[in-house]
């Protein structure tokens, strides 16, 4: 089958295009560019690097400017999935919601409407399971952004290995957030996994923090 992947460039989209990549046939990325960065639906912070993660992974990227506004972002996202059917003949959507009942619903809905599978591989799947998966598989991750009590200045930046998963672990147990960052508690950058031709090195960075709310601004990046 052919699928695009809803791309942000984060751990989660990333893991089910990989996930997706094992039965079917990848043809194109599609990435939401909001203007609101407390978007309901999309993932903001470094969106502008899934043109540079598409390159890595040598599939074209389709974009789409949205206001970020609630409910008028779906209609803006259908406008992008409906140029992906014209243009590459896609015959489903890959999304990598995880418990997100509004974001999938909304998605769900636009494939709908175009006749179009939407394919949650990911969905329902016991968070710690998912973390851990991604280090197994060889995925890369970095926290860039994050907007949760007690997640303080020091998360920004920090790549998620064995002892960050128990990190997360002991402050879902906690805290209650969601140790995906499901919630909104955080925000991820896949910096090189198995669809990766080349890895990204990330060579500046600017942090803006501010009462447990905070983005890695990255800055600059370079492929090797």
């Amino acid at each position: 089958m052919r699928l695009a992947i809803l791309f942000s460039g984060g751990k989660d989209s990333t893991y089910a295009a990989y996930l997706a990549s094992k039965e079917h046939k990848i043809v194109c990325l599609l990435s939401m560019i909001s203007k609101n960065p407390d978007s309901y639906m999309f993932h903001t912070p470094n969106i502008n690097l899934t043109t540079i993660q598409a390159k890595v992974m040598n599939l074209p990227l389709l974009t789409q400017s949205t206001s970020g506004e609630k409910e008028i972002e779906v209609k803006e996202l259908k406008r992008l999935v409906q140029a992906a059917k014209r243009k590459y003949k896609i015959e489903g959507v890959v999304t990598g919601a995880i418990k997100s009942t509004y974001q999938a619903t909304r998605i769900q809905k636009v494939c709908h409407e175009l006749n179009l599978w939407c394919f949650n591989p990911l969905w329902q799947k016991d968070e710690i399971t998912h973390l851990k998966d991604l280090i197994k598989n060889k995925f890369e991750v970095i926290i860039s952004a994050v907007a949760a009590y007690p997640f303080d200045e020091n998360w920004l930046g920090r790549k998620l290995t064995i002892k960050t998963i128990r990190e997360l672990e002991e402050l879902q147990k906690k805290y209650q957030v969601n140790s995906c960052g499901e919630g909104g508690e955080y925000e991820s950058l896949v910096v090189n996994c198995p669809l990766f031709k080349k890895r990204l090195e990330i060579k500046k960075t600017e942090i803006i923090y501010h009462n447990y709310a905070g983005i890695l601004h990255i800055k600059e990046v370079k492929v090797k």
